[in-house]
C-alpha cells in the first residue's frame, strides 16, 4: 500500500487468491440471492432455500476471506488460463444435465467422468480407472436413487425402446 494523498490504496499482493476469492464470493452471493425466492424452513425441516443459502453464505465468507488475505499476504501471480480443461469440465457438466433424463443416471455419470477426466494430462484409460468409475456409478445410484429417493431413472428412455 502507498500514500497517494487521499489515504492508503490497497494493493493486491496475491492475484491468484484475489481472483479465486472473487469467484467464490460471486457464486456464493448469487446462490444466496436466488435462494431468497424459496422457503427457508428450519434445521430440522429444511426448505428448498436452506441448502443454497447455507452453502452460498459459506462460499461468500470464504471468498471475502480470500480477498482480504490477498491484500495482506504475498502469493502467487495469476497463471495462464487452462482453456482446454475448463471447457472439457464445463462440457461434461452440461452433457450430464442434458443426458440425465433421456439416457439415465448411469450413462450420464459415465459421460461426466470420461469427458471431465480427459481434462487431466495424468488420466490414463485403464482397468483401475474403469473400476473406480463403476464404483462411483454404484455409489451415486445407491445414495441418490435408493437412499434419497431421487426420481431419476438409472437407464432412461433411450434404452427402453
Amino acid at each position: 500500500a502507498h500514500e497517494d494523498g487521499h489515504g492508503v490504496k490497497p494493493r493486491i499482493r496475491s492475484p491468484k487468491d484475489f481472483w479465486a476469492g472473487v469467484l467464490y464470493a460471486g457464486f456464493g452471493g448469487i446462490a444466496v440471492i436466488i435462494a431468497r425466492d424459496y422457503g427457508m424452513g428450519s434445521g430440522a425441516r429444511m426448505g428448498p432455500a436452506y441448502f443454497p443459502t447455507v452453502l452460498g453464505s459459506l462460499l461468500l465468507l470464504i471468498g471475502v476471506a480470500s480477498i482480504v488475505g490477498s491484500l495482506v499476504k504475498d502469493g502467487e501471480p495469476l497463471g495462464a488460463i487452462a482453456w482446454k480443461p475448463m471447457l472439457l469440465v464445463t462440457a461434461a457438466t452440461v452433457l450430464f444435465g442434458l443426458l440425465l433424463r433421456a439416457a439415465g443416471l448411469v450413462p450420464a455419470i459415465v459421460v461426466l467422468v470420461l469427458v471431465s477426466a480427459a481434462a487431466s494430462v495424468k488420466f490414463r484409460f485403464e482397468w483401475r480407472a474403469l473400476g473406480l468409475m463403476a464404483l462411483l456409478v454404484v455409489f451415486c445410484a445407491l445414495v441418490f436413487v435408493e437412499g434419497l429417493g431421487l426420481n431419476v431413472p438409472l437407464l432412461g428412455a433411450w434404452f427402453h425402446r
